[in-house]
């Protein structure tokens, strides 16, 4: 018997952040994922010359430890509530805070160098058409990057958000089929807590 792929949209169904908790839940973001914001920009080796989209950018860490390393960036996310926060807590200019999905980026063809997504692709509604739009936005030789919590097969609850090696390495395959190139996964840690990184490029 064959055994399945592991889902890795697990948590699309759950619903997104909005009003007084999701600002909370947002600030919380905010502060705890430093190191891993730090570490996306690292993995995607990001300079000056980059556009780089964050996909689900919450309130903006990411985004504004690319913009600290002089790239142009967009950050997109559904939820009003984290951009509300983006925009208070992240000031550098060269950012543009845009609400979207995924799965219908807000952006032209062939305008990022950079894409990533920082514990989000376990929510993303639909992978394989968010995958064909961040395919869609990248340059040629663009780099895609994505960040998830190492998590264990048995967690439960808040637990189980992020992926585990399995989930991590599915992923991967995604990527393949969506025709990117080169794709890579690696475990990496940041302070106490280990993240799952897959890394692909747009040929």
């Amino acid at each position: 018997m064959t055994q399945s792929a592991p889902v890795v949209n697990h948590h699309a169904g759950q619903a997104g952040f909005a009003g007084p908790i999701g600002s909370a839940v947002g600030l919380v973001m905010l502060v705890a994922g430093r190191r891993r914001d730090r570490m996306v920009a690292d993995l995607a080796a990001v300079t000056p010359s980059d556009h780089v989209v964050d996909i689900g950018c919450g309130p903006g860490g990411a985004a504004g430890a690319a913009a600290r390393r002089g790239a142009r960036v967009t950050g997109v996310d559904p939820a009003p509530a984290m951009l509300r926060l983006a925009r208070i807590f992240v000031r550098e200019r060269a950012i543009r805070w845009v609400e979207g999905a995924s799965e219908e980026l807000p952006l032209p063809d062939g305008t990022a160098t950079v894409a990533w997504a920082t514990a989000t692709v376990h929510h993303w509604p639909d992978v394989t058409t968010a995958l064909t739009e961040i395919h869609r936005v990248l340059t040629p030789g663009g780099r895609f990057v994505t960040m998830e919590r190492d998590v264990a097969v048995d967690a439960t609850g808040l637990a189980s958000h992020g992926w585990t090696e399995a989930q991590a390495r599915t992923f991967a395959d995604l990527c393949r089929a969506a025709n990117f190139t080169d794709v890579r996964v690696d475990r990496h840690a940041a302070g106490r807590r280990s993240f799952w990184a897959v890394r692909a490029v747009r040929p």
